[in-house]
């Protein structure tokens, strides 16, 4: 029997979806304006490995235009194209939720672009519960420079800072040594509990170090409390059928752990790709591997840097031959993304933007597969591989 992939590019998205007016997106695409961040100042820029899977070539289908860098005639080894999110969001969990068969039809909620954004009595009730002197923050925000703004007086006074973002999300930041990481993710636990009634997707720790505004840096302490998904996902499906998941990095958050089976942290990229081959090295015929590489989004998507961005996408195209090489005959591999960060888009929140889709396997042909209307279809293709019962959205390409 069979194994299934699916690995989550965080953020690489292939240009605007016909809605992302709506989401304050029109013009942004990712992959592209990366690639041309690169030819505009002579920088080398190459994605052979990605290209060899389709990577140029579901981009060109969805915007039209091959990126900088990218080869037309390079013969592509495995299906390819691209997929429209129907979720409402542009958010971790409807891109992930929806990557796993179930999109989002509801409303999440979201806090105002006001100072102060959050209920006062969300935060009266935090404050209280948590034995909180006060908080910092209260508004919409860019982590790391919240960070380095308010930090020192975090510190000093107790207060955790927090913030939130376009997406459905409540985020505290606070120091390690001097809050305590036990202590904050113990508060948010009670911040998500009091989050419910908002219908608000994710609460989210942010611990970091350092001991000036200079060396400020967040760690791999992170974690998100999610929502349960509604309904069952792929990963639920394959766990309820006896089958063998592996998650890796915060998959297992994404889903409430609802269905993630054994979760592998790591923090970093490189740390994530280590952890993948580990899981895969043992995962069981007929067993489903689900990871996130989440640099590309945390690092260089939100902070508006293309170079960092670049190089990411270069680090991870030389690793991929690594995974090519572990995969077993009957295997097959999905890449995909969950939303857009354009780098070089104004703001630091998430772009609503098509994802690629790149399906390979030592037994698995070639050739497109055009546009697909819901990023399910990547859950349909691979029960259909795994010879799951599927109920869900999308139908396999």
């Amino acid at each position: 029997m069979a194994r299934a992939l699916i690995i989550v590019l965080d953020s690489v998205g292939i240009g605007a979806s016909m809605d992302a007016a709506r989401y304050g997106d029109a013009g942004a695409d990712t992959l592209g304006h990366v690639a041309e961040w690169f030819a505009e100042r002579d920088l080398p820029f190459a994605l052979p490995n990605l290209d060899r899977r389709g990577l140029g070539a579901a981009l060109r289908a969805s915007t039209g235009r091959l990126p900088p860098g990218s080869s037309a005639d390079e013969p592509i080894a495995g299906r390819w194209g691209f997929a429209v999110e129907t979720s409402k969001g542009k958010d971790t969990p409807s891109g992930h939720w929806e990557i796993a068969g179930l999109p989002v039809t509801f409303d999440w909620g979201y806090f105002p672009e006001t100072v102060p954004c959050f209920p006062t009595g969300l935060t009266d009730a935090l404050i209280r519960e948590g034995g909180l002197p006060g908080i910092l923050g209260d508004c919409h925000a860019s982590g790391t420079e919240i960070i380095a703004r308010l930090g020192t007086e975090h510190m000093a006074s107790g207060k955790p800072i927090l913030y939130t973002s376009a997406d459905s999300v409540l985020q505290i930041a606070a120091h390690e040594e001097a809050f305590g990481l036990d202590r904050l993710h113990a508060l948010c636990v009670i911040a998500r509990r009091l989050c419910d009634p908002l219908g608000i997707g994710r609460v989210i720790a942010r611990p970091f170090t350092g001991t000036d505004p200079s060396s400020f840096v967040r760690t791999g302490n992170r974690r998100d409390y999610a929502v349960s998904p509604p309904a069952p996902t792929l990963l639920q499906v394959a766990s309820e059928a006896g089958r063998q998941v592996i998650t890796v990095g915060k998959i297992g958050d994404i889903f409430a752990h609802v269905g993630t089976g054994e979760v592998l942290k790591a923090t970093g990229n490189a740390a994530l790709g280590e952890r993948t081959l580990e899981g895969l090295a043992r995962l069981a015929d007929g067993g489903l591997l689900m990871a996130n590489f989440i640099d590309f989004d945390s690092l260089y998507g939100h902070r508006r840097d293309p170079e960092g961005y670049g190089g990411a996408l270069m680090a991870f195209d030389a690793w991929l031959p690594a995974l090519t090489a572990a995969l077993r005959p009957g295997d097959i591999c999905i890449l995909t993304a969950d939303h857009g960060c354009d780098p070089t888009y104004p703001g630091t929140d998430h772009t609503r933007e098509h994802v690629p889709v790149l399906a390979f396997g030592p037994d698995l042909p070639a050739g497109p597969i055009g546009r697909r209307e819901s990023f399910a279809d990547i859950a349909a293709t691979a029960a259909a591989h795994l010879a799951l019962i599927w109920t869900g959205a999308g139908r396999p390409v």
